[in-house]
């Protein structure tokens, strides 16, 4: 039942639908059914649960709908540390140092013992754009790796929004009309077992998704690829954890042919994976990590690109030398500067250490990836993945065939279980004809309980779509 709200709040309900309408662009939705359809205006949020403007409550099985308030809604403890920040200093441009960025940078070094250095940017593309600069200035300035500017990428992966990181975008309908992109990214096969990309079955296809990078590269030339970038587990892609001998593999290449490897870590950092980095579930040990969405619980807008101190090193020159004045990093970010985000990261990895929020992720999350298994009988079901509190369910309309449905049949699942009052999410204008997962990324305090309704909302949305 909607409820009145007008007289407690410091805003006229239809005044801000209508402004909702006739003055906001958002983002990634097409918008013409603005027009005729009030559109969901959330207005406050606490653990996981947010409310709409109508007074609609509903159980936030998505993190804010793009995976990043890990610590949910509601924190009085990081809102305080950002004003008492804010009040003593704001911002100073991060060619100097400031408290919070020098402490922010020690326990990202602690959380990250390999690494040794942090730069700061503001989001999750600007970290992985910077990890391509890193690369291809390397390509000039470090005589052992000149020429080695080209990048590799893999199939539905995501690395964010500007040209150059959308060019090594593994998923088409991010990139359609967006192009020319920049040259020098090459794409490598996806590692989703459930849709093989060369029809083998693991582990008889002696984890081919992987072994086969070492021909991309012979192809491409060694001596002309300096990189590879690829998430720990694939977010948008389709929830896809890979098989554990996957990344020995991957990294085994990389060090055969001296190429940095990148791990975006901008979805599955901080806990969401139930392990601190989504990386640390596997056997490597990559040459950059970058860090965004959980970093700071999106509570302030925050990133970094995390590097082994080999990798800061090769910008270590002397400005004397006139051969080397411009062999320094030569990139700046304004908003790598400001203090209060810096603050929030801090107190929310405090908060994530003292109330014990990793491991919660993973033991709900083995729960709720348990209590979604419980639906793969459903002739609709075709695969239930995941990892942590970051799980998968694939739908299909066949299930020998894996044929998937049609992406309406999706969306009208979502929209079921939203009248159930749970928000699931869903693969979206991404991969052709294969946008049919339902994801789940809830905040790290997530409960049994919570779990239960996730699951319950879920059954009654395939079954309201699709049948019993």
């Amino acid at each position: 039942m909607d409820v009145p709200l007008s007289h407690v709040l410091d805003y006229a309900v239809d005044e801000m639908v209508g402004g909702d309408r006739d003055y906001l662009w958002h983002h990634i939705k097409p918008h013409g059914c603005f027009q005729t359809q009030e559109q969901m205006i959330i207005v406050s949020g606490k653990g996981l649960t947010v409310t709409d403007i109508r007074g609609r409550e509903y159980l936030d099985a998505t993190s804010g709908g793009v995976w990043c308030v890990n610590v949910g809604y509601g924190r009085e403890s990081i809102a305080a540390a950002v004003a008492a920040q804010l009040k003593k200093m704001s911002y100073f441009a991060g060619s100097v140092g400031t408290i919070p960025t020098i402490k922010l940078s020690a326990k990202l070094m602690q959380l990250l013992p390999r690494m040794g250095k942090a730069y700061y940017s503001n989001s999750g593309s600007e970290a992985n754009e910077k990890s391509y600069k890193l690369i291809r200035q390397a390509a000039t300035i470090d005589p052992q790796r000149k020429g080695k500017y080209k990048i590799l990428y893999r199939d539905r992966d995501y690395h964010g929004t500007t040209i150059a990181v959308l060019a090594s975008s593994g998923q088409a309908e991010r990139k359609t009309d967006f192009g020319p992109f920049p040259e020098g990214f090459v794409q490598i096969p996806h590692c989703l077992c459930y849709r093989c990309p060369f029809d083998l079955t693991y582990p008889a296809c002696d984890v081919r998704c992987a072994r086969v990078v070492e021909e991309i590269i012979l192809k491409e030339g060694p001596d002309s690829v300096g990189g590879l970038i690829v998430e720990p587990i694939t977010a948008g892609g389709g929830i896809i954890v890979p098989v554990d001998d996957y990344f020995p593999i991957l990294q085994q290449i990389c060090r055969k042919y001296g190429i940095f490897l990148v791990i975006d870590e901008v979805v599955a950092g901080f806990g969401r994976t139930g392990a601190f980095f989504g990386h640390q579930h596997f056997d490597v040990d990559p040459d950059m990590v970058t860090l965004a969405k959980g970093m700071a619980s999106a509570y302030e807008p925050i990133s970094a690109t995390v590097v082994k101190q080999q990798v800061y090193d090769i910008f270590l020159n002397d400005p004397a030398d006139p051969g080397q004045r411009l062999n320094f990093f030569r990139d700046i970010s304004t908003y790598g500067g400001c203090t209060g985000a810096m603050a929030a990261s801090l107190e929310n990895i405090r908060i994530m250490e003292s109330e014990n929020l990793v491991e919660n992720s993973r033991v709900m999350g083995a729960y709720l990836l348990d209590r979604l298994r419980e639906l793969i009988d459903h002739p609709n079901v075709g695969d239930i993945r995941g990892k942590g509190l970051f799980c998968g369910v694939e739908l299909v309309a066949d299930k020998k065939s894996k044929q998937p449905p049609s992406e309406t049949q999706v969306g009208a699942v979502v929209d079921a279980a939203k009248a159930e009052g749970v928000l699931l999410g869903r693969t979206n204008n991404s991969l052709p004809g294969f946008n049919t997962t339902l994801y789940y990324a809830p905040a790290l305090v997530m409960t049994r309980e919570e779990a239960d309704r996730m699951v319950a909302a879920t059954q009654a949305g395939i079954e309201a779509v699709f049948g019993a």
